[in-house]
């Protein structure tokens, strides 16, 4: 009985019980303000508001995103890449607050399919893009070299032949 005094069994006491506290702390501020990022991750077919200039038609070019956690990697790819298609992802962005800002090069026969100059292909393009509902998202594309800015829709492929399938039956 000497090895139990009062003081020992005080002391180990209020240490559990701090850890406890703390714990139960950490744990409600986690569960109230940290929220995983929404998934955004597919291929979104671009309906451009417009077509881009000296471009007569402009296909509906594809963003095929990768995300891991808040960081996005994403490849613009034409508009018949199929789903095999591996493309080197060529913009990057973080996603926060249903918003993305994405900038990187891109070969400029994936935006119009006229031909340039072999030294002029790749073209500086940021991207500006709001999440507007799942499988949906709305932006702007600016392409380096073209003072004009493009609107865009993007509808998630997989959610776009679904409708598709729907309206058909």
């Amino acid at each position: 009985m000497n090895h139990f005094n009062f003081k020992s069994l005080a002391f180990y006491g209020v240490a559990i019980g701090s850890v406890l506290l703390l714990f139960k702390a950490v744990t409600a501020y986690g569960e109230n303000n940290l929220k995983a990022p929404a998934t955004i991750k597919g291929r979104y077919r671009l309906t451009l508001a417009e077509n881009f200039p000296n471009c007569a038609k402009s296909d509906s070019p594809i963003l095929d995103i990768q995300q891991s956690g808040v960081y996005l990697n994403v490849s613009l790819l034409p508009a018949n890449a199929n789903a095999d298609t591996e493309e080197q992802h060529s913009l990057t962005g973080i996603f926060k607050n249903q918003h993305s800002t994405l900038s990187g090069k891109v070969d400029s026969h994936i935006l119009c399919h006229i031909s340039d100059t072999p030294g002029d292909r790749n073209k500086l393009v940021t991207i500006k893009m709001q999440l507007v509902d799942r499988g949906k998202m709305t932006g702007q594309l600016t392409v380096n070299g073209i003072s004009q800015t493009l609107g865009f829709t993007g509808m998630l492929q997989q959610a776009q032949e679904e409708s598709q399938k729907s309206k058909s039956h």
